[in-house]
């Protein structure tokens, strides 16, 4: 009998792709190098901690966990559609933001269809591209950023979906609302658009794109956000996108029908009222984006101006061993060479304290 071997029985994407590594836990590094304090700044989370608002909504809640969560997730939608004044059959939840890019994906891509990302984008962009079988199409970046004329040109009878971050992650570049209208303009509308705005809440708010306002002028629009990052949920995981409502529709054919939680639920409803711990997010995030390209500029090292929470550093073509040597130093950051920036490193911005550790340990590696 032939000798098993399951690589031989998948679909043919999923046969070149890699796990994705996430940023490395601190528990992680606690028991590879014996340290008592590691600080974590490799996966863009809130530093501040869960809401005392979602704490007390979730103490409540436990009792109820041996029931299944409301597969319609009722009360998070109907505050999520008061929030962008849209319809509640416009929603559709996701067990994070990921979750329903990869639901988007497999709804209307096939393995005879092109996907359109930036050079240097999100990770799940080519992977739930490359998992399906169709062809990714990555348009080189400017200036780190996406190249929108150049996504427009890339346009072919076989693209069925766009992918934008904004901002984006890893190099937290920003595309204005012009420039992101006048795109929308060149795109037909049988081509998606996914507009992934994970870090939407740490723009300012006078540069922020009307974006779910679009979706009215553009069906063919869709809009993520998360609560991962500035509401602090994301170990949670929960998300969403707006969208058309025919869009919605068969999202949630594919969509299952627990993919959120019942805490998830719970906690994305009640920290969308819990505006004071969103506008500390904020603030301290802006203080500790001050606090590290003040570092940076002090000791001449590159930079990308970024809108999210976290800053991508050139350090040079060493990025890997320093990267290295900060874990032993007990602070870890997040090499991006798999982003195409083996020269740059993304640090996540943390607690004031936290990023002094990060920039303390810099000083002692390089001097």
């Amino acid at each position: 009998m032939a000798e098993f071997n399951a690589l031989e029985l998948v679909n043919p994407g999923v046969k070149q792709l890699r796990p994705y590594q996430a940023g490395k836990p601190t528990s992680e590094l606690q028991r590879e190098l014996g340290l008592q304090h590691v600080v974590k700044l490799a996966s863009n989370e809130n530093p501040l901690g869960l809401s005392d608002k979602v704490k007390t909504a979730l103490e409540a809640e436990l009792t109820d966990l041996v029931r299944y969560p409301d597969a319609n997730g009722y009360y998070l939608k109907s505050r999520l559609a008061e929030l962008h004044e849209v319809g509640t059959q416009q929603i559709t939840l996701g067990n994070g933001s990921n979750d329903v890019l990869e639901i988007l994906a497999r709804t209307f891509v096939s393995d005879k269809d092109e996907v359109i990302f930036s050079q240097h984008a999100f990770v799940v962009y080519p992977l739930v591209t490359q998992a399906i079988g169709a062809k990714p199409v990555a348009v080189p970046a400017v200036d780190y950023g996406h190249d929108l004329d150049g996504m427009a040109k890339a346009v072919t009878d076989k693209t069925k979906m766009i992918f934008i971050a904004n901002p984006n992650n890893p190099t937290g570049t920003f595309l204005s609302t012009s420039a992101l209208k006048s795109f929308l303009d060149k795109i037909p509308q049988h081509i998606i658009v996914v507009l992934d705005e994970a870090y939407y809440e740490y723009v300012p708010e006078d540069e922020r794109a009307p974006s779910v306002e679009w979706i009215i002028e553009y069906p063919n629009l869709v809009v993520s956000r998360t609560f991962s990052k500035a509401y602090g949920l994301a170990g949670l995981r929960a998300g969403y996108v707006v969208s058309d409502e025919g869009v919605a529709d068969v999202l949630n054919r594919i969509r299952q029908p627990f993919n959120m939680n019942s805490l998830s639920l719970k906690a994305a409803e009640v920290v969308l009222d819990d505006h004071a711990y969103l506008q500390k997010a904020v603030e301290l995030n802006a203080q500790g984006m001050k606090q590290l390209t003040d570092f940076c500029e002090d000791s001449g090292l590159n930079y990308i101006p970024s809108y999210g929470n976290f800053l991508t550093i050139e350090v040079g073509p060493d990025a890997e061993k320093l990267y290295d040597e900060l874990l032993h130093e007990g602070v870890i950051v997040r090499p991006v060479g798999g982003y195409e920036l083996p020269n740059h490193l993304r640090v996540s911005i943390g607690l004031p304290e936290e990023n002094q550790a990060f920039i303390k340990a810099m000083k002692k590696l390089r001097g």
